[in-house]
């Protein structure tokens, strides 16, 4: 009940605060996109980001949040993530380099060294690379 009060409050909140009918449809819709892509990393991450300064951004921000959420969910996120090099095209992008210096920030802040890749490498590591004895798996999260 309180997610739905929470939900309620943040549609209310989109509708109140932007002017334009037009605009807000275009708020509406982003918000969704950016929180609802179905890769539950990227919905908190873009999510929160879009819900903060979506209200601020003129044309040419909205336009550039566009084409950050239509990138694929997986490249998308080894890029924000540092983990592969994005092409030139994503790295101009002012909405993708913002939300990968607050990525990278956080991961900086809130994580310790050795549950990191290095920089370039995919996180390979499953919940069981502790498990390496006589009853382990031979390969995979199984």
């Amino acid at each position: 009940m309180a997610t739905l009060r929470i939900a309620l409050r943040n549609v209310h909140r989109i509708f109140n605060t932007s002017a334009v009918s037009g605009r807000t449809t275009t708020v509406f819709r982003l918000l969704y996109r950016s929180k609802q892509r179905g890769f539950l990393e990227l919905d908190l991450v873009l999510g929160k980001w879009v819900e903060e300064h979506i209200h601020s951004m003129d044309e040419n921000g909205i336009k550039a949040l566009v084409k950050v959420l239509d990138l694929e969910n997986p490249d998308l996120w080894k890029w924000l993530t540092g983990q592969e090099q994005p092409p030139e095209a994503v790295t101009v992008n002012p909405v993708f380099s913002a939300v990968q210096q607050r990525v990278l920030k956080n991961l900086n802040n809130h994580s310790s060294p050795e549950t990191r890749a290095t920089p370039g490498q995919p996180w390979v590591r499953g919940w069981d690379d502790i498990k390496k004895g006589r009853d382990s798996p031979i390969t995979g999260n199984q």
